[in-house]
Formats: C-alpha cells, sequence, structure tokens
C-alpha cells in the first residue's frame, strides 16, 4: 500500500470516527423537538417548568394541524422532531394512520391518564378534555327542549339551527360517535334530518355559530365549550354579551353522555431524542402540567382529582361524559364523511 493510500484510508476512519461520536453527542443532547399546533399563554410555563425540572431545552414548531401532520411525513426519516401535540381524536388518528408514531409503553401514563382518552397501543395520549355542548338564544328556547343531540333533528327546528361544514374535524368526530351509539343508519338519518333544519349553508367556525345564535340568525347551534368560554372570560364587552345571551346544555345526560374530544401528543417514529420524548409526555400528566395544559384553552384535564382556577368551566359543574374510546373517533371517520356526504352537508 502506498503512503498516500494509508494517509487516505486514516483519515477516511478518522472522519467516520467523528461522525459516529457526533451522531452520539447529538442523541444524548438534552434537547428536545416539538411540533405543536397549540399556541397559548400558558405554554409558555408548561414549557419553562418542564426545562427548569429535566434540564431539556425544548424547541418549538408551531402551525396548523394539518401543516404539521404533512410537514412530519415529508421530513421522513430526517425529521428532528420528537414530539407532536396537535388538537381533536380525529387529527391524532390521521397521523397515526400515515405513520407517523410510534407505540410507549409507560407506568406513569397508563396509571394517569383514564383509557378512554388514549389510543389502545400507546400512539397517542390525550391530556386536556373537550365537550361538544349544545348552545342556545335563551330568549328563544328552554333547555329542556334539546337534552339530546338527537333532539335536534325534530322538524320542530326548521330553520332554527346553525353548524359549521361537515368536512370540519370537530363534527366528523361528533358524528363517529353518534355512528357507534346509534349505527350508521339511524346516525344516517340524524343528519339528513338536522341538515334540513338549518337556517343557512354551513359557513364559519364555532365562534361564528355562538354569535350567530346570540344574534338571532338562528336559535340552537353546537360548539365546543371553549368557544363560549373565551367569549365569557373576553376582556371585550361584546364578546362577554355574546355570552351572556346564550344557555350551555350538556346533552344526553341520560344516555350514554356528552361527546368529549381531547388535545393530545405522541412520540414520533423517528424522534432523535425518544427518552426526552417520553419524558415530556409522561410530566404533561403531572399535575401541574395538567392545569397548564388545559386551562391555556378552557379545557379540562384527564387526569381524575386534577382542578384548575376556571369561573366557567366551574360554572358548568360535574356532567356525564362519553365514556368511548376518543381512539374510535378517528377511526368511524372516513364513514362519517360519507354520511355527511350522502346527506348533502357542506
Amino acid at each position: 500500500m502506498s503512503k498516500k493510500s494509508a494517509t487516505y484510508l486514516l483519515g477516511a476512519a478518522l472522519s467516520a470516527a467523528l461522525s459516529l461520536t457526533s451522531a452520539a453527542a447529538t442523541a444524548e443532547e438534552k434537547v428536545l423537538n416539538v411540533y405543536s399546533a397549540r399556541h397559548y399563554q400558558t405554554d409558555e410555563a408548561l414549557y419553562g417548568t418542564f426545562t427548569k425540572q429535566t434540564g431539556i431545552k425544548i424547541n418549538r414548531i408551531e402551525a396548523g394541524e394539518d401543516p404539521l401532520i404533512e410537514r412530519i411525513r415529508s421530513e421522513g426519516e430526517r425529521s428532528p422532531a420528537d414530539v407532536l401535540i396537535t388538537v381533536d381524536a380525529g387529527r391524532l388518528w390521521r397521523a397515526e394512520q400515515l405513520g407517523l408514531f410510534q407505540p410507549v409503553k409507560s407506568a406513569v401514563l397508563e396509571k394517569r391518564i383514564p383509557d378512554s382518552f388514549r389510543e389502545p397501543q400507546g400512539r397517542w395520549f390525550g391530556f386536556s378534555m373537550r365537550a361538544r355542548v349544545i348552545a342556545y338564544n335563551k330568549d328563544k328556547v328552554k333547555p329542556q327542549e334539546v337534552p339530546t343531540y338527537e333532539a335536534l333533528a325534530d322538524p320542530k327546528w326548521k330553520g332554527r339551527i346553525c353548524m359549521r361544514s361537515s368536512t370540519n374535524i370537530y363534527n366528523l368526530s361528533l358524528m363517529g360517535a353518534l355512528v357507534n351509539h346509534l349505527g350508521e343508519a339511524k346516525a344516517e338519518a340524524w343528519a339528513k334530518s338536522v341538515r334540513g333544519n338549518l337556517a343557512r349553508e354551513p359557513k364559519g367556525g364555532d365562534t361564528d355559530q355562538l354569535k350567530a345564535v346570540a344574534a338571532g340568525e338562528c336559535d340552537v347551534t353546537v360548539s365546543n365549550q371553549y368557544y363560549y368560554a373565551r367569549l365569557a372570560r373576553s376582556s371585550k364587552a361584546q364578546d362577554r354579551e355574546v355570552a351572556d345571551r346564550l344557555g350551555i346544555v350538556f346533552p344526553n345526560q341520560e344516555s350514554w353522555g356528552t361527546h368529549v374530544n381531547v388535545s393530545g401528543a405522541g412520540v414520533l417514529k423517528h424522534a432523535p431524542h425518544r427518552e426526552a420524548a417520553i419524558r415530556f409526555l409522561e410530566y404533561l400528566a403531572s399535575d401541574d402540567a395538567q392545569r397548564y395544559f388545559a386551562d391555556g384553552n378552557n379545557e379540562w384535564p384527564v387526569v381524575p382529582g386534577v382542578k384548575v382556577d376556571n369561573p366557567v368551566l366551574s360554572d358548568f359543574g360535574d356532567f356525564k361524559r362519553d365514556s368511548l374510546n376518543v381512539s374510535v373517533l378517528g377511526r368511524n371517520q372516513p364513514v362519517s364523511q360519507k354520511i355527511y356526504d350522502r346527506v348533502g352537508w357542506k
């Protein structure tokens, strides 16, 4: 072997060794990369406390739910993301179906988070709970008139209901629950009747529906409870006036309970800092983190017994929630969209 060749080989070996050393250092680095669809002020305390407790620095990328999922999919094995945080079991299911999560086995998470709020294989976990409630105009409707979701199909509500688009993930998840409880045929009959009762074509978000009810454009709608809470806790007098005109019903208290969903997170398949990622999920199940995580969006903790200092949520009081595992909402998503399409719900 020539001296030149030997020198080349030695250099290559040293370069490879340095690369391996660098890779190992990166793997051991006290860093966590979080892709989050959440952007609430309380999240600063949430992340800051984790770093203070563990010494693990959190790097965040914040964007909308679907763009984040697409970004992780596009990055593939090269993705630096360790954890995805997003809202609604339906979106967590979409990420699961794309193979973005890896299963996690954690005694802490299994003990702290009820079965109904976590994917059975441990691919993702719910950390806060939201309820899809019925909101009504207090001047035109009595709460006993809308005790259930099924009541919205009554012909008496023709021209009196506002709803958002059927493609919205919250409505898809609600339909997923109805398919489970009523069966596909009855769920479709419900959708057809409610579609026929609409005061206008579906448009806008939940806040828009609440404002339309308060303004008398329609009398009843369905909304996640935190949209009402935002209005009720707003610093703007006009928002609080909207909330004052509305009453809230937690439906189906005499049957399966009010439909609930989650904000949640999972460890990503190619997470470069897997152990830190699991540690972060376990931290999200702690009492303090549950308060930060939930109250940031006027939601409830999923861990039993944890209380949040939120006057609007306190005023709601206790209610019977649907015990259906939230992963079912995602699995029923395709049939839910087909039902809405068949009845002409845009």
